[in-house]
């Protein structure tokens, strides 16, 4: 599946991301934090939120498509040295050349499908005592799409990981983690009808699904999907993260 994303596009449609990336590191405690992680930073459009809630910290930059860093790059220049950029993908081993000490990501790791891995190679990356703060996609999570994919025939039938807070606090406790909370909470999202909520579907959820068809194929695709939702709108359900690394 492709990597890259059209990250001009997500840049100017990814609004709900945004917003909720902005609560989520409000969770982050700064005490101690000189060098922080930002696992999946897309745009840069959170991690510039986090910058400035720890205006004396060191951020890693780190997503596995170069687009979207080249993107974040530009929105991020004003930071200069305190910016590094990583292009890696989550599911390996991160390459960091020491640990950080915190991690924050905001709607990403529904795209990972080993989370019990993943946990692995976060608490790896995390000096002891270390916090991660993360937000993403959980059980029910647009449950509505799913559905409408599965009527008209899924290309990719359980491409997402939506995990139970349940499933996720074991996976994080087996990976070394304590002060574990974990919690849902709904945030349904309305959009503007038409072209923008489908260029939104094309691309921040379709985008693999829509790399599997021949490009005159994709856009009624898109609209069958749209015409299945109820309105131009998405049950999102997030899933929300605090730990610290035993």
């Amino acid at each position: 599946m492709p990597r890259e994303w059209d990250a001009a596009t997500y840049d100017r449609v990814a609004d709900p991301q945004a917003r909720w990336g902005a609560e989520v590191i409000g969770r982050v405690d700064p005490a101690g934090v000189t060098r922080v992680l930002d696992a999946g930073c897309g745009t840069g459009r959170v991690t510039e939120r986090l910058l400035e809630r720890l205006p004396d910290a060191a951020c890693v930059a780190l997503d596995a498509s170069e687009q979207m860093l080249a993107e974040a790059g530009r929105r991020l220049t004003r930071f200069g040295g305190r910016v590094t950029f990583v292009c890696a993908d989550l599911r390996d081993p991160l390459p960091l050349d020491r640990p950080v000490d915190a991690i924050v990501s905001t709607a990403t790791f529904h795209w990972v499908p080993d989370h019990a891995g993943l946990f692995r190679r976060l608490a790896q990356a995390l000096r002891p005592g270390g916090q991660l703060v993360a937000q993403y996609g959980g059980v029910g999570n647009i449950a509505s799409v799913v559905r409408a994919l599965a009527e008209i025939g899924d290309p990719l039938p359980g491409r997402w990981t939506y995990p139970t807070p349940e499933e996720e606090r074991r996976r994080l406790a087996a990976a070394g983690f304590v002060d574990v909370q974990v919690w849902l909470h709904p945030e349904p999202t309305a959009f503007e009808p038409g072209g923008p909520f489908e260029t939104f579907l094309a691309t921040v959820i379709l985008r693999e699904h829509l790399a599997l068809l021949p490009e005159p194929e994709r856009a009624g695709f898109v609209r069958a999907v749209a015409a299945r939702l109820p309105g131009a709108c998405l049950d999102y359900v997030r899933l929300n993260v605090v730990a610290r690394r035993a």
